[in-house]
């Protein structure tokens, strides 16, 4: 497992998911040996598409740049690997539109909390949406999206739900 999923395992390993009502509905943390592969949507020839594991804004998902090593950050991005991922943000934006319906779209780009160039999409929600028996509440509507719930947590059988829904939208 590279670094850079290890340390995103590390950050999320104790989360929690509560229903509508907020009764806790399962509190086991994340399995050490999960592999973050799992959570791949897509693939591209400059950027890979993730699920972000954690879905308080239903369909957040995080873009990354394979290859970063001569890239300061994400302002320097140049040429093909910008316009990739440009295209691909527009494709993101779509399969949420189309999927889940979002009010407004966020967009972060920190690397704080890892040194690999990537950027969270991240879609807001003025009321609840319901996917697969879950209802997504968006809580800091009309705020930034940060600190987000972190004890937000899904079954990964609904993980992998959304995972594939977001797949076969962007088909």
């Amino acid at each position: 497992m590279n670094k850079f999923f290890f340390l995103l395992l590390l950050y999320f390993s104790s989360l929690t998911v509560y229903s509508q009502d907020h009764q806790l509905i399962h509190a086991q943390p994340i399995e050490e040996s999960m592999d973050y592969e799992q959570l791949k949507i897509k693939s591209y020839k400059y950027w890979d598409v993730y699920l972000h594991e954690n879905q308080c804004y239903l369909g957040r998902v995080f873009v990354l740049l394979r290859e970063d090593a001569d890239v300061e950050d994400f302002l320097s991005i140049q040429g093909e690997v910008r316009e990739e991922f440009f295209q691909i943000g527009e494709e993101i934006k779509t399969a949420l539109k189309i999927l889940f319906q979002p009010d407004k779209m966020n967009y972060a780009a920190l690397s704080n909390t890892s040194p690999k160039i990537h950027v969270h999409i991240v879609p807001r929600y003025s009321d609840s949406r319901d996917f697969g028996g879950v209802i997504f509440q968006d809580t800091r509507w009309g705020k930034n999206y940060a600190p987000y719930d972190k004890a937000f947590k899904l079954e990964e059988e609904t993980l992998f739900k959304i995972r594939e829904a977001l797949k076969e939208a962007m088909k």
